[in-house]
């Protein structure tokens, strides 16, 4: 090994030093793994188990804070149990979906609990879709109702006639302590607090015959398609992400959960939440993100550990220093995307000890969690898997004389592929072909089977890897997936772009990748002849704004393949450095609405921060 890849391994004296705080959450930990794998597909598992086992544990402890609200668990247990009887009184059955579509806030928690107990799985919509894109998400999982909050029913109003659903399932919960709701009801929406009043606060049977091959959630995930796919979540890989996440935590009933990542992505509503229920510690949401709010909400709700995302960590290190920053009592995080350049920066500024940094994602088989807190690493994984030689530039792995694949030394880069198994199974999307476009077979022996995770991973040795880059054309901006066939559609449906390629590219200090689209112009019209600000405003209304190109790239015409495929390598390569190409190069600053041409002085202002993207 040469001296470069040395510095990108953990030694065994590096794994020794780390064994004594590791110990004394030691009998923890294996008490999760022995709930994560002792388990088969027809066990009875799942959340509703787990929380009611939770609630008697604890009963009259602080299950979850919001704003001015607080409920124990038994509270949120019997608020549940009355959704629960409410929708198996009209006829909903495990294997049933429900599309379920609102922000961070009570009523969430509580209807996918109660779902989770009927064995029936929550769609959890994207409150961000809007138009097409929306309609295409919940006609995907053909759901019995959809259960929506107040701040989300434009959006379902809007396509309520494209949704595949009875006129009658679709219910509502107020933008505001729903309990206490006694206002008007939008038309053609039902009240779903006023529904379940009268029913039992008991656990309904049904809980008991739900098994880990019942589907829990849905997640949605950006596809090659350019339309969000939904990934099923089993109550057997909850289970699993249960006893390793939830108990890497190593939370107890004096600890509190501050989570402000959207709860229809998989690092929210599976890591952050089982390690609160695996503890019988309390959840403290707040429904968007805030920066400026972040300190004052941690001390509001006397949090100890907090959920993040790298783009959340550089907002926090990229404001004044102040006193609130300090005077907390958190010591620990998880969650993924903290970039090596900020890792120990942010641990000396906040005062945290644990970066809980973690790898997985909502269709994969594999997953890592940085138990021994190593600094920059995704961690360590109890699953199999391998870390395989690839060639980027084919796109393919590379191969022995044998015609198998062959793995990365250590401290070398490579593509990260997770070994389907009885214990660690491809639970995959409801699109059977895509299920086949992941998979690869005789890997490295006749019969052998591995999820393709599209994520290139070092090996660092001892079963770490570090997180180095994604493949294909899904890139990751403001903790998002972005579909770049996704944004290429709706860029095409403006009326002067004739084709746009999309691709993510690197901004200085920023975490991901930001849009850049190539675009060609109809009959190659000058540039003063578009009216950019009328563009930027059709992909306001058309897309999420984390979606919405910051650069625009105008070319005369596509540079192609030998495959008839837009050269997006080049593209990527290139990137808006102004002397690599001629082409002008349109940028959207932040809080601007229209693009303005890239001049040298805002390139260099950019590579000097002095832009906050």
């Amino acid at each position: 090994m040469n001296q470069a890849q040395d510095k990108n391994v953990i030694s065994f004296t590096q794994v020794m030093t780390k064994l004594p705080q590791l110990m004394p959450k030691l009998l923890h930990l294996l008490g999760g793994l022995k709930q994560a794998y002792l388990r088969t597909a027809r066990t009875p598992t799942g959340l509703g188990i787990a929380f009611e086992k939770a609630v008697r544990r604890h009963p009259e402890g602080c299950a979850l804070k919001f704003e001015d609200q607080q409920f124990t668990y038994k509270e949120i247990n019997e608020w549940a149990n009355q959704i629960a009887h409410y929708y198996l009184s009209l006829g909903v059955k495990k294997g049933d979906v429900i599309a379920v579509m609102m922000e961070n806030r009570p009523e969430l928690i509580v209807t996918i609990i109660a779902l989770a107990k009927i064995g029936v799985s929550s769609a959890l919509v994207n409150t961000s879709q809007t138009g097409q894109v929306l309609s295409h998400s919940i006609n995907l999982v053909k759901p019995f109702a959809v259960i929506i909050g107040e701040e989300c029913q434009d959006a379902i109003a809007e396509i309520q006639d494209d949704i595949n659903i009875q006129a009658h399932h679709f219910f509502w919960f107020a933008n505001l302590e729903t309990l206490k709701f006694s206002g008007n009801v939008p038309d053609r929406f039902i009240n779903l607090a006023h529904c379940i009043q009268s029913f039992p606060h008991f656990n309904p049977a049904t809980t008991n015959s739900v098994q880990g091959k019942d589907g829990l959630f849905y997640i949605y995930t950006s596809g090659t398609t350019g339309l969000p796919k939904a990934v099923i979540f089993t109550n057997s890989r909850w289970m699993l992400a249960y006893g390793t996440y939830g108990h890497v935590l190593d939370l107890n009933q004096t600890d509190v959960m501050y989570c402000t990542l959207p709860l229809y992505h998989a690092t929210g509503i599976v890591v952050c939440w089982c390690g609160v229920i695996a503890g019988n510690a309390t959840l403290a949401l707040r429904r968007k993100y805030s920066t400026t709010s972040f300190w004052k909400d941690v001390q509001k709700f006397d949090a100890s550990a907090i959920a993040y995302v790298g783009e959340l960590c550089r907002y926090l290190m990229d404001v004044p220093p102040s006193a609130l920053e300090k005077t907390h009592r958190v010591t620990k995080m998880i969650g993924n995307g903290m970039r090596p350049n900020i890792w120990n920066k942010f641990k000396a500024r906040f005062g945290v000890k644990e970066i809980l940094e973690l790898y997985a994602s909502s269709e994969g088989n594999v997953g890592f969690s940085n138990i021994f807190n190593f600094d920059n690493t995704v961690g360590f994984s109890p699953t199999p898997y391998a870390v395989i030689e690839f060639d980027k530039e084919r796109n393919l792995p590379i191969l022995d004389e044998h015609g198998r694949c062959k793995k990365v030394k250590k401290g070398e880069i490579g593509l990260l592929i997770g070994k389907i198994t009885r214990r660690s199974p491809f639970d995959g999307y409801t699109d059977a072909e895509k299920n086949q476009a992941v998979m690869m077979h005789h890997v490295f022996k006749q019969g052998d089977a591995y999820f393709n995770t599209g994520d290139l991973m070092r090996d660092l040795g001892y079963r770490h890897t570090q997180f180095v880059d994604r493949l294909g054309d899904t890139f990751r901006w403001k903790g998002e997936n972005v579909s770049t066939t996704q944004v290429e559609n709706i860029m095409g449906e403006y009326f002067k772009i004739a084709a746009a390629v999309v691709y993510g590219v690197e901004i200085p200090h920023t975490n991901g990748r930001a849009g850049m689209a190539a675009i060609t112009l109809i009959h190659n019209m000058q540039l003063d002849h578009v009216d950019f600000k009328n563009m930027y405003d059709l992909f306001q209304k058309s897309l999420p704004s984390y979606a919405i190109p910051v650069f625009l790239r105008i070319q005369q015409q596509v540079e192609m393949t030998g495959t008839f495929k837009p050269q997006k390598n080049k593209l990527k390569a290139q990137a808006f450095n102004l002397s690599e190409t001629d082409e002008p190069i349109l940028i959207l600053l932040p809080g601007e609405n229209s693009y303005r041409p890239l001049t040298l002085e805002i390139y260099n202002n950019i590579q000097t921060y002095q832009y906050r993207f």
